[in-house]
């Protein structure tokens, strides 16, 4: 009993000296991470902040969340689809915060968390571009630490973005697009289909003819012969968690009336999209991403590198459109180097 009674005011002895060691320890590591270090905020969110987003239509919300602290670097991710959400860039975590690299998720409207208005007129480019100006204002960011990064879809938001507020950014990544859609649809039509087995082409055709874009044949035939090949090389149903719950998230009012029903080519509102002539005026670092097996032309998106005035191009030799996954070695060694440029 005198043990157990020692040993008791003992520990009762030590606690302040070990709640003070905790707690230096604590100061202690957020002076050797800062990239770790809480915001000044009364009550911390995880780095969650909701953006009331002004529009013709209203005042809506759209969601963001920032991964770590780098006062010169800065990058708001640009999902894709048009459509899809944040969550499949999740694998960005792997990679970034281990370089201290800060990154911020960002669900455009419509997308994921954020508020959908369900009103097709909004879907349009030019007020897509007005809301990552709101959200770059709201996040802090400026021409000395913002990065935008755009992947597919976001790739064409991002290059509009930074034609009207390059003065704004430090550095541009377009990762997985081309610079025109009509270079795209011939791509599509003249490259991709032409690697389909000849009965799944004219199967594929028929079904788009009739415009019968729900038959899930449809889908059937294009999950083994075109997804599995050029979105994302390994089968379909070993596609990471975040691929899988983010396209299963997919808003297809917004992806149909921007990118239109079919996968070969663009036919909705961005069918004549061409900003190739335009790439020279980008004068800010930019980096742009191709893959081989990309439902995009790699030798167009090296060309839109050699366009811009300070362009690097990043070519994966392993990597469809989502190279960040089936070619991510080279993938986030090229972005990381190009950031820490």
């Amino acid at each position: 009993m005198i043990k157990k009674c020692s040993l008791l005011l003992l520990t009762l002895s030590l606690s302040p000296l070990f709640f003070s060691c905790k707690e230096t320890s604590e100061k202690q590591t957020a002076q050797m991470n800062p990239y770790f270090q809480k915001s000044n905020d009364s009550i911390q969110t995880g780095g969650i902040q909701i953006i009331p987003i002004e529009t013709p239509k209203g005042t809506f919300k759209v969601w963001t969340k920032r991964f770590g602290n780098n006062p010169t670097t800065k990058v708001l991710l640009l999902n894709g689809g048009p459509g899809a959400t944040h969550e499949y860039f999740e694998c960005f975590e792997s990679f970034l915060p281990a370089e201290g690299i800060e990154f911020i998720y960002y669900d455009q409207l419509g997308c994921g968390n954020s508020d959908n208005p369900k009103d097709v007129s909004l879907w349009d480019l030019p007020r897509y571009v007005e809301e990552v100006e709101q959200v770059r204002k709201s996040l802090n960011l400026n021409k000395d630490n913002f990065y935008l990064l755009g992947h597919s879809w976001g790739g064409i938001l991002a290059m509009e973005y930074t034609m009207k507020y390059q003065n704004n950014m430090k550095g541009l990544i377009i990762s997985n697009m081309m610079s025109d859609a009509v270079a795209y649809g011939k791509y599509a039509d003249e490259v991709l289909a032409k690697q389909l087995d000849p009965d799944v082409l004219k199967e594929l055709r028929a079904i788009e003819e009739k415009g019968d874009f729900s038959n899930p044949r449809y889908m059937e035939l294009l999950m083994p012969n075109f997804y599995e090949k050029h979105i994302l090389r390994m089968p379909a149903k070993d596609w990471p968690e975040p691929v899988q719950r983010s396209f299963g998230k997919m808003n297809q009012s917004l992806y149909v009336t921007m990118q239109g029903p079919s996968e070969f080519g663009i036919s909705g509102k961005l069918e004549k999209w061409n900003r190739q002539p335009d790439l020279k005026s980008i004068t800010i670092p930019t980096l742009v991403i191709g893959a081989r097996y990309d439902t995009m032309d790699p030798k167009h998106m090296e060309q839109m590198a050699k366009s811009v005035k300070k362009g690097t191009y990043l070519f994966c030799p392993k990597g469809s459109h989502m190279d960040f996954y089936d070619d991510q070695e080279v993938y986030f060694k090229g972005l990381i180097s190009f950031l820490k440029k």
